[in-house]
């Protein structure tokens, strides 16, 4: 058997955004207007040309179990994960990472938070 070549991606990167709402009390992305984030991001990308293959996809995803940091969405393929609170958070997520590959430190989550 021989090794596959390392090839690209059909996406350059991928943003997932949290938009879990927990039914039980308990802290969620939903609670902090997850969708209106999610729905911000990708009006942005497609309207910024940074929409389709070879470029950026922006999806739904049910809980990434970092709730306690909600809202959250992160980043493939850096494994960037990011706590946000309003559209101007997402388009500094867009404009310095998506666009050109630089991580927004200060919405950088912090790696020990959970559920």
């Amino acid at each position: 058997m021989t090794a596959r070549a390392q090839t690209p991606g059909y996406y350059a990167h991928h943003i997932f955004f949290c938009l879990n709402e927990r039914q039980n009390g308990e802290q969620s992305c939903a609670q902090f207007n997850a969708q209106a984030g999610f729905e911000h991001c990708k009006m942005r990308v497609k309207k910024e040309g940074l929409a389709g293959q070879g470029k950026v996809r922006v999806n739904k995803a049910g809980c990434l179990d970092r709730c306690a940091g909600g809202p959250v969405a992160v980043v493939y393929p850096e494994g960037v994960w990011y706590s946000y609170v309003d559209t101007a958070d997402i388009d500094e997520i867009i404009d310095s990472h998506l666009k050109n590959g630089q991580v927004v430190e200060r919405l950088v989550l912090a790696p020990d938070v959970g559920r």
